[in-house]
């Protein structure tokens, strides 16, 4: 199946310069042998992709293609710390925050874009834990974010 990069490669996707933090945090940190990734929204070239709550101004498709653009932020962030994606053994978990109208209740849905990039990427390493929640608001007004760990080796 390759290596995750020879993947990405396959999909017609680069990673992205790693997001520069919005606040006092960094993107990844690693402690023994995980990486947790900071908490990653769909920035292209410095700006959101997209803005609004699903359900309201967002469509659930739209906020499913923003959650891909969020784990491909993380995928960045995460190689940015460890190299080699190869080194990789797992995801472990992957949680999604979407700002969406009050009577939405689509979230898994919208995770799922973050989640199949995921698998696409790592393959069996890829299956993870996973929530996804509903939330009032996120930064810059976008309506997804996506944060991650990984195991590595």
């Amino acid at each position: 199946m390759g290596s995750p990069e020879e993947r990405l490669e396959e999909l017609g996707l680069a990673l992205p310069e790693v997001v520069a933090p919005l606040a006092s945090y960094v993107p990844a940190v690693r402690s023994g042998g995980h990486v947790y990734i900071s908490g990653q929204v769909p920035m292209v070239d410095g700006a959101p992709a997209g803005t609004g709550k699903v359900g309201a101004e967002v469509t659930l498709e739209r906020a499913a293609e923003l959650a891909r653009i969020c784990a491909l932020n993380a995928i960045a962030a995460l190689k940015s710390e460890v190299g080699e994606l190869s080194s990789v053994r797992r995801i472990v978990k992957i949680t999604g925050f979407v700002a969406s109208d009050p009577s939405f209740t689509g979230h898994p849905k919208v995770v799922n874009g973050a989640s199949d990039l995921i698998g696409e990427v790592f393959g069996e390493a890829g299956v993870h834990a996973r929530s996804a929640v509903g939330v009032a608001a996120l930064p810059l007004d976008v309506p997804v974010e996506v944060e991650m760990i990984a195991e590595v080796g």
